[in-house]
């Protein structure tokens, strides 16, 4: 399922207008299109607000990692990352590696990231995640320093839903 532009224009013009005490949480979003995911997090960049990641934060949503300062994002205890290779539709709808996609995810991660993501088998079809005290080395507990972001949450970030729902499906296993 798209997301109309106009709802997305009213999405981030919220995000926008929001105070900086206000915290965004991440819970369940599976990824989309690699475009979408940079527009929204650089105008919740420049919105000031914080983000909590709470649940699964997979495929383009970690792109936050680049864009979001670390001093304004923590993870829950619940958080997970899930990096794998940018992909396309072919004319069947199956879905084909994206090389220029894959380079753009690459190259918004932090080099921390970079290195964990190529330790553990680098970005490919399948899906490798960072949790618990793996992804507390790049993010921070929400549980210790931050744990006034909780308190001042007021919004809840949407999941996207993916485009082609049967391939990401299939990306989404263990």
């Amino acid at each position: 399922m798209r997301i109309p532009s106009m709802m997305l224009a009213a999405a981030l013009a919220v995000l926008s207008a929001a105070p900086a005490s206000a915290a965004m949480r991440i819970s369940e979003d599976r990824g989309g299109q690699i475009g979408q995911y940079l527009q929204s997090f650089a105008m919740l960049r420049s919105s000031g607000e914080r983000v909590i990641i709470d649940g699964n934060c997979l495929s383009a949503c970690t792109l936050v990692l680049g864009i979001i300062p670390r001093s304004r994002m923590c993870a829950t205890e619940r958080a997970r990352l899930g990096f794998h290779a940018a992909w396309m539709p072919d004319e069947d709808g199956r879905p084909v590696t994206s090389v220029m996609g894959t380079r753009a995810l690459w190259n918004a991660y932090p080099a921390g990231i970079r290195n964990w993501i190529a330790s553990h088998g680098g970005l490919s079809r399948r899906m490798i995640y960072l949790q618990g005290r793996d992804l507390y080395a790049f993010v921070p507990s929400c549980d210790r320093p931050l744990q006034h972001i909780q308190a001042n949450s007021r919004h809840r970030y949407a999941p996207r839903h993916v485009r082609y729902e049967a391939a990401a499906s299939a990306n989404d296993r263990r």
